[in-house]
């Protein structure tokens, strides 16, 4: 049995974000503009204008979808086990995979300046994947695991070093893959903040 294709508007609205996320990756927010999309996804300004209202209409779709896939890829990784060790471990795996596979979605996740196209998003650290991140860690302190700290900086302590190794490799500083130098940073991050 054959797929069933999108229908032709969804397609079009993908092809939009698509080739926004590019671009906006690429050459940034500011020096990307509608009619630069427009011709890179090889459609009219009027298909644009019916999905999009503007350049901020289509940044916020792309903040919105990519916060929401990283928020089910934090919380399904969370889910997969009981103890914050191995529940933070999931979730770091999970991050670097993404960054792998999706690195221009993972690129616009953490290194675009929302705030400043987007002024009413909450900050990427107050958005809802690191709340889960957060959890991890309280649940690890009210269980004992990890020793009785203020919750947001053992978050970033044992997240943070990730997040950079993440930057890091998207950023082509480091030449293997984020996955290859997980386990010691890892091990590193947790031993800084365990019991």
């Amino acid at each position: 049995m054959t797929p069933r294709k999108p229908p032709k508007a969804e397609h079009t609205r993908e092809l939009i974000l698509t080739t926004a996320l590019h671009l906006f990756v690429a050459h940034g927010y500011f020096a990307t503009s509608v009619h630069d999309i427009r011709r890179a996804a090889d459609l009219s300004i009027g298909s644009i204008y019916h999905h999009f209202s503007s350049k901020e209409a289509i940044a916020r779709a792309l903040y919105d979808e990519l916060m929401a896939r990283m928020t089910e890829l934090v919380a399904s990784a969370s889910s997969e086990h009981k103890s914050s060790r191995l529940r933070g471990w999931s979730v770091a795996e999970q991050l670097c995979q993404a960054a792998q596979q999706e690195p221009e979605k993972v690129k616009f996740n953490l290194h675009a300046r929302h705030h400043e196209f987007l002024p009413e998003a909450p900050p990427i650290c107050s958005s809802r994947p690191f709340e889960l991140m957060q959890e991890i860690v309280r649940d690890g302190i009210a269980s004992g695991e990890i020793r009785p700290m203020d919750p947001i900086a053992a978050s970033l302590a044992l997240f943070g070093g990730v997040i950079r190794l993440i930057q890091m490799c998207l950023d082509d500083v480091l030449q293997q893959p984020a996955t290859s130098y997980l386990e010691e940073v890892w091990e590193a991050s947790w031993r800084g903040i365990s019991s």
